[in-house]
């Protein structure tokens, strides 16, 4: 939200809670919205994903991994979870009149998500504009990805630079309040902050 507010846009944050088996990144999606003095954060329960599966983070079937195969997609990835968020925000961002939508996917220290890449969303941006109202009269809209060309470590830079409030945020996969520090999107987030030289404000298990 930084680096839109930056730009210059009026924030309008939208969380879902697509039936992860955690509640914890929503309630401190609050807190951030909150610290940023968003007009207006809706939370949008989407929670049929944990009826469909497949994912670690949906599916009590699948242990969350503490070790990943790089050459592979990993069970943390949700089927289709960025496609249907964008599909729902740009729903939302017709509706409020919004020029952009902004989502944080990184393409370059990432966990290997085929719904990170540019090529997706290229293609969503096009697809939003043919399937809405406001791309068919002319208004526009476009999804921003600031962080996709940037390192974990270039995208904690930019986060301090900006007064991002590190500590209210989350990144553990298993969503208690000490951060495990072993799963895949812990050890990524602790990556950068060690590469930026910086020091994570989220507590860790010892």
């Amino acid at each position: 939200m930084g680096m839109a507010k930056e730009k210059g846009y009026e924030l309008y944050p939208i969380t879902f809670h697509y039936g992860q088996k955690h509640n914890r990144e929503v309630e401190q999606a609050k807190k951030v919205a909150e610290y940023y003095d968003a007009p207006d954060h809706r939370i949008v329960n989407i929670s049929f994903l944990n009826q469909i599966g497949g994912s670690a983070l949906t599916d009590d079937s699948i242990d969350v991994p503490s070790d990943m195969d790089e050459d592979e997609i990993p069970v943390t990835y949700v089927p289709a979870r960025n496609m249907i968020f964008l599909s729902l925000a740009s729903a939302y961002a017709e509706v409020i009149g919004a020029e952009a939508i902004y989502i944080g996917v990184s393409a370059v220290d990432y966990s290997g998500y085929p719904d990170c890449r540019p090529e997706f969303i290229q293609s969503m941006n096009e697809t939003v504009n043919l399937a809405t109202k406001a791309g068919a009269t002319g208004s526009e809209m476009k999804i921003e990805t600031p962080l996709i060309d940037m390192t974990k470590a270039d995208t904690v830079k930019e986060g301090l630079r900006l007064n991002v409030p590190y500590e209210l945020t989350t990144s553990c996969y298993n969503g208690e309040e000490e951060a495990c520090g072993e799963c895949d999107s812990c050890r990524l987030r602790l990556k950068g902050f060690e590469e930026a030289r910086a020091v994570d404000p989220i507590p860790y298990k010892a």
